[in-house]
């Protein structure tokens, strides 16, 4: 009987973290977190909206790398999406927004603000103290009202 109960409540735990791992993954598809005063400084700072920005790879008014596209596609190719972007989408504005909001429902799925800033100075395995800069000067234009 004991055995029969220790099994049961393993497969109760194995039930209740699937659940909770197809919620998570459902949640950070459909994000519809509002990203606009976020991006909005992030363009600030980085273009003063600019759409034809240019900084070595970077373009636009995000200053996106080509870097960023592809994993975008990779993002969309891996949820069966055959949207794909182009490295010219990066001097669209709007489409830059599209692709921040994919990068960050992937990367970022708890919609973390800071972590967002400091991603976009320094990519995923950002450092605190080499973005800290960055992450204070766009906080300065953060405007969530």
């Amino acid at each position: 009987m004991m055995r029969f109960l220790k099994k049961l409540r393993v497969l109760a735990l194995l039930i209740i973290m699937v659940s909770a791992v197809t919620n998570v993954s459902a949640a950070s598809e459909n994000n519809d977190f509002d990203w606009d005063p976020v991006v909005d400084a992030i363009i600030h700072v980085e273009s003063r909206g600019n759409a034809w920005a240019r900084n070595g790879q970077y373009v636009g008014v995000l200053q996106m790398s080509p870097v960023v596209v592809k994993a975008v596609n990779q993002i969309l190719q891996k949820r069966g999406s055959r949207k794909r972007y182009t490295l010219k989408d990066r001097y669209s504005e709007k489409k830059s927004r599209e692709m921040f909001d994919i990068f960050m429902s992937y990367y970022n799925p708890g919609n973390n603000v800071e972590k967002a800033i400091r991603m976009w100075k320094g990519g995923t395995g950002y450092s605190v103290r080499a973005t800290q800069k960055y992450y204070r000067t766009v906080m300065k234009y953060v405007d969530f009202d």
